[in-house]
């Protein structure tokens, strides 16, 4: 055995105590009193859990906070300095941000992402370039997966089409969208199901990005999974539209989606951030309540989005963090509830990228991370933080608890 975990507590069963044995990369045993490994390490009864799965954020343009300006805070104005910032960006700087970031979200627990990489003809495939080469870098702690999207439109952006095809030629594995930005919104999401055809690949959208739920794409969207067999293949996020609805309006929608299998990511702090800049008293959440939608069977998970960027001027990269914001925003005190917030930023997060070698199994890979907690509610409630952090059964990160330090 490579290595041995004494004493651990797993998300299904915490009132269990056992071992964890990891041979070869993969979980080679689970029970009691299993032999030395040759690391062995005792978690005293804390929760052992499957890494962490970011399935939305930008690495491409992450730490950029201090080149831009953000005095109106809106989705309007973010667009427009990544925009004009954007031009002057090379591969190697792309690459170092993108790194930076990496790092963050792999001392927080998180072994699994998908990234959004945006492409035109201003930026190119430097952009692209540049997170590859991050990627790169960082592949003993991390996989990533690319998604590649047309951020300033598509339709009405000529050449953008283009390089996104280079791009899924070139190892993206996944195509993204962004129709309100379009000058079709509804011709966007036609090309981006075709594109999706024709490479295979899943699809995973920006959609209803907005304030007014009169006019949703969503709708049109799980259309055309219908209409392609893409189901389970299929993700849309922000959706701030949502969080508007009536709840006669909001169920029947997300029983829409789950028969049509589109999942849905919430970003709490950009959403957060962004939305119902029009107010100047009782401002609405703009958050959509993911858990009602799971009572339904959509999949959801919850994600970070941008990181110090005009999109969201925050981040540690933390998801312990993000599903403890979202628990706040949606008032969310129940226990199971609290452990769904913890799922959705694992293993619903793995279903929603069809990761089929993921989860706390034998003979799954050994991507894993020990928490300070040995209850799943309390790892939100409290915030506990990640102590020991695994990449197919190797040790890449330790964090050290506080001490007190009592006068002697």
């Amino acid at each position: 055995m490579e290595l041995t975990l004494r004493n651990v507590r797993l998300a299904a069963e915490p009132a269990q105590v056992l071992d964890v044995g990891v041979d070869n990369g993969k979980i080679a045993a689970i029970g009691g009193e299993l032999p030395d490994g040759s690391l062995t390490l005792d978690l005293e009864g804390r929760l052992l859990l499957p890494g962490f799965v970011e399935t939305h954020i930008h690495l491409d343009k992450s730490c950029i906070l201090h080149r831009c300006t953000s005095e109106k805070g809106d989705l309007a104005e973010a667009i427009s300095e990544v925009a004009r910032l954007k031009s002057g960006f090379t591969e190697q700087d792309v690459a170092e941000r993108a790194g930076r970031t990496l790092r963050k979200c792999v001392v927080n627990g998180t072994t699994r992402m998908r990234t959004h990489v945006e492409v035109d003809p201003v930026i190119g495939l430097r952009g692209f370039e540049g997170v590859k080469q991050a990627i790169a870098d960082l592949a003993w702690a991390i996989d990533v997966e690319i998604c590649v999207f047309p951020q300033e439109g598509l339709l009405n952006n000529p050449g953008t089409e283009d390089l996104m095809v280079a791009a899924l030629k070139d190892g993206a594995g996944c195509i993204g969208a962004a129709p309100y930005t379009d000058s079709s919104p509804h011709g966007q999401i036609d090309r981006i199901f075709e594109l999706a055809r024709e490479f295979d690949v899943d699809i995973d959208m920006h959609l209803d990005l907005a304030a007014d739920p009169m006019e949703l794409d969503a709708d049109y969207v799980a259309r055309k999974a219908d209409e392609y067999g893409w189901g389970g293949r299929v993700a849309v996020g922000h959706v701030t539209k949502f969080a508007a609805m009536p709840p006669e309006s909001f169920d029947a929608l997300a029983r829409r989606l789950a028969g049509a299998g589109v999942a849905v990511t919430v970003l709490p702090s950009t959403d957060l951030f962004l939305m119902h800049r029009d107010h100047d008293h009782s401002v609405p959440r703009g958050v959509t309540p993911l858990h009602r939608m799971l009572g339904h069977g959509v999949n959801c998970s919850l994600s970070t989005n941008n990181v110090l960027n005009p999109f969201t001027p925050y981040g540690d990269c933390s998801l312990i963090r993000m599903a403890n914001l979202y628990a706040n925003i949606a008032q969310i005190g129940q226990t199971n509830l609290l452990a769904e917030c913890l799922n959705m930023i694992s293993t619903r997060s793995a279903a929603l990228m069809n990761l089929k070698d993921y989860g706390i199994e034998v003979g799954k890979t050994a991507d894993l991370v020990a928490v300070d907690s040995t209850d799943p509610a309390m790892v939100v409630a409290e915030l506990a933080q990640p102590m020991f952090v695994f990449k197919n059964g190797r040790q890449t990160v330790t964090r050290a608890l506080p001490e007190l330090h009592a006068p002697t």
